[in-house]
């Protein structure tokens, strides 16, 4: 029987099919990165945006239009974690907009939301490119349109033609982005989006993958991936944190709502403790998404106390990790101030230095784990300021940010789009407190502009980019615009890279050296740079971060 039109039950199971097909081929999607690096997270970041709404989806008993759109909507804005999450969750933001006051949804209301859904996605990036999921995405409404237009009525059809249509234009992605073509892969953006209608597909046909809160359902963006040897090291844990928590009640907890929080806990952790106690209740409990368990927590009250532990740490760190989570406490009882700074950062050695820049809170994540929407948001509800600066010092978490500025009404949020450390650094060096907000914008968008940063880390797999043959287990040393240089010695591919960095305005180069880097041999690459570039200043700092041996910046 043709499925002329769809009820919001019938669309919160294809949502959460969608869901499971896209999480199940979130690694194949990962391994789509262009750069053979062991960071490739397109398809984490992808199941993390939609799995923030799938969640809030699944727990709605029996969800209208408004009611199911909203949960769509807002849960994956919230949710979005790098730009492919970001675009993900404008697609479905601007599909819900024109779907939200409909009963129930035929052909015709579908093809006005997938024009809306491109409309968004494409508003949200400064710069769209075509080779991307935003083509796939465009390719969608094309589709869906002449399916209208021809009189189609049936939604199976339609989605059977649609999902063809958007492998045939992720197919021909490559001719697109000469990059896709030169690694031998297509975007991978665009097969998350194919994977999701895919899924859309079999939720209609009730053949989709069941969705359970019951199993850890993705990868946490808080677990850092680590190397050594150049084999990334396994948590020593199924649960990495442990995440405990005081809450003050706005409404009374039943029993029934009791049960529901320790049901929802035990399936995201283990060694669940909870206590209610009148208006406050205390929870603890081990798990790899500790923001998972805040987003739920704030839902029911106010946040009292917070501490995350990662539980594979020293207990030095685990001190640093639990001062930026108290930070993270509601700040209305402190005193208001002109200027507030929230940046992004993975590594101790890096987090103090931007706390020693004077950033008020800090928030985990980088290269191997992009924070999200609300992640961003939580750091600004965490500052009493009228206006605060953003540090994203990643390409990937600057639309992240963009979406948490955009959301704020009551506080002036100005993102400084620093793509690596040392230009949010750089940026941070350049403000001047006695400058106006405007003024300092232009002060540090100009900082980010004179820094050069150099990565330093290992390839994942043989490809070429740029003309550059690389090899598996070849140490990559890459700029801003690409590979600088490639081999077997790091040291050596260290020296290569900074030969194409330094130029003759250059006058200071800065050694950030990695989790997995001795001290000794940091050095040993300080003196080298030293002598390499005798007219130049060559300092060396512990980074601690994960994933890159050696970040350097050369000014």
């Amino acid at each position: 029987m043709a499925a002329k039109c769809l009820d919001a039950k019938i669309i919160a199971q294809m949502f959460l099919a969608g869901a499971k097909k896209l999480e199940a081929n979130r690694e194949h999607i990962n391994e789509l990165n262009v750069f053979p690096v062991p960071d490739g997270d397109t398809g984490t970041n992808m199941t993390l945006t939609i799995m923030s709404a799938a969640k809030d989806v699944f727990s709605l008993e029996d969800p209208d239009m408004a009611t199911l759109c909203k949960s769509i909507s807002s849960g994956s804005l919230r949710g979005a974690r790098g730009n492919s999450g970001v675009i993900l969750s404008q697609l479905f933001r601007g599909f819900t907009k024109v779907v939200k006051t409909c009963d129930t949804i035929d052909v015709a209301v579908i093809s006005a939301g997938c024009d809306k859904a491109v409309e968004s996605a494409y508003k949200a990036v400064m710069q769209p490119k075509e080779g991307t999921i935003l083509t796939v995405a465009k390719a969608v409404a094309v589709k869906t349109n002449e399916v209208f237009e021809r009189g189609e009525e049936d939604i199976e059809v339609l989605l059977k033609e649609v999902i063809a249509y958007a492998k045939e234009v992720l197919d021909k992605t490559p001719d697109m982005l000469p990059v896709l073509k030169e690694a031998g892969v297509v975007d991978s953006g665009g097969a998350g989006l194919v994977a999701v209608l895919e899924g859309f597909y079999e939720g209609l046909q009730g053949k989709g993958i069941p969705f359970t809160l019951d199993e850890e359902t993705s990868q946490s963006a808080g677990e850092v991936r680590l190397f050594n040897n150049q084999e990334e090291k396994k948590p020593e844990y199924r649960y990495l944190y442990h995440t405990s928590l005081s809450l003050r009640l706005e409404k009374t907890f039943h029993l029934q709502r009791e049960q529901e929080v320790r049901k929802f806990l035990e399936s995201v952790g283990d060694e669940v403790a909870l206590a209610v106690d009148e208006s406050i209740v205390n929870v603890s409990v081990n798990t790899n998404d500790p923001g998972m368990v805040l987003q739920k927590a704030i839902k029911f009250g106010e946040l009292l106390d917070v501490q995350v532990i990662n539980r594979s740490r020293p207990a030095n760190e685990n001190a640093e990790q639990t001062k930026a989570v108290e930070k993270a406490a509601p700040a209305a009882d402190m005193p208001r101030k002109d200027v507030g700074f929230i940046a992004v950062s993975a590594g101790a050695g890096l987090s103090d230095v931007f706390r020693n820049l004077g950033v008020d809170h800090i928030i985990e994540g980088g290269q191997t784990m992009n924070p999200s929407t609300e992640d961003m948001l939580n750091a600004i509800a965490a500052i009493n300021a009228d206006a605060i600066y953003i540090f994203p010092n990643n390409k990937n978490i600057i639309l992240a940010a963009n979406q948490a500025r955009d959301m704020t009404k009551d506080k002036k949020i100005i993102v400084i789009p620093a793509k690596t450390i040392p230009q949010g650094i750089s940026a941070l060096v350049a403000y001047v407190p006695d400058m106006s907000v405007e003024e300092n914008e232009k002060l540090m968008n100009d900082a980010i502009s004179s820094v050069k940063t150099g990565q330093v880390t290992y390839a994942v797999r043989d490809t070429s980019i740029d003309g550059v043959e690389i090899h598996q287990d070849d140490y990559m040393g890459i700029g801003d615009k690409g590979i600088l240089s490639n081999g077997k010695d790091i040291e050596d591919v260290i020296l290569k890279m900074l030969d194409k960095m330094v130029d003759d305005a250059s006058e200071l180069v800065t050694i950030y050296f990695g989790a997995d880097v001795k001290e000794e041999d940091a050095k040993a690459v300080c003196k080298k740079t030293a002598e390499r570039f005798p007219a130049l200043e060559v300092d060396i700092q512990t980074g601690g971060q994960p994933v890159y041996y050696y970040i350097i910046s050369v000014e």
